[in-house]
């Protein structure tokens, strides 16, 4: 393993991750996961890449523990809204159909914006296309998805990557659906991967207290 690569659960994550001419330091890392029967099923690996300015829109949680930060849902609201790039790297660690993974995606998505009644015509459009996106693919193992958001806009890129076919990718232009796939991810007590919250936690804990 190179010094550049941290590996989580034995699949290699570049240490850090170039994006619009910057690099994004891999600031948290986890998986997705279910146990049943006392068995763990792992699907994916996680790496979370931002830039390190978000620090200086994190001051108010300056000196807390990764342990209290992990259960503040109001810092991972503030991760999500810095104007910061932020990148997030997805690796199939269990084989699955796109449309599984599209469609866990546009319920999660769905059901957030439901909540806070932003759930119109034009975010189950937006869902639509995304879930399009996925229908035709079969994630192997070692496929990657990732979500680029850039700082400057309230957009995001999905790309993936799958052994023998070619990458393909989608712009989502709808702000209220790209904050919510960011709050799927990165949304504290109800992140989709809570090893990856507490990494998160505790590894911008450390950087605060720089």
């Amino acid at each position: 393993m190179g010094k550049n690569e941290v590996m989580v659960d034995e699949i290699p994550f570049p240490s850090e991750f170039m994006m619009n001419t910057k690099p994004l330091p891999l600031m948290g890392h986890g998986i997705t996961d279910i146990e049943i029967h006392f068995l763990q099923i792992k699907f994916t690996a996680i790496g979370v890449y931002l830039d390190p300015e978000i620090v200086s829109h994190l001051q108010q949680w300056k000196g807390k523990t990764g342990a209290e930060l992990t259960e503040n849902d109001e810092f991972f609201e503030a991760i999500v809204n810095a104007p910061v790039d932020k990148f997030l790297r997805v690796v199939v660690i269990k084989e699955i159909k796109g449309s599984q993974y599209g469609v866990q995606l546009e319920s999660a998505i769905r059901d957030r914006l439901a909540e806070v009644d932003k759930y119109e015509e034009e975010e189950e459009e937006a869902l639509e296309k995304i879930v399009e996106f996925f229908q035709s693919k079969y994630f192997k193992k070692d496929s990657v998805i990732t979500y680029s958001f850039p700082a400057t806009s309230a957009t995001a890129k999905i790309s993936s990557t799958i052994e023998g076919k070619e990458d393909s990718e989608i712009e989502v232009t709808n702000a209220n659906v790209v904050e919510m796939i960011k709050k799927w991810y990165l949304g504290g007590s109800r992140g989709v991967s809570p090893t990856t919250i507490s990494s998160l936690a505790n590894n911008l804990s450390a950087e605060m207290s720089k």
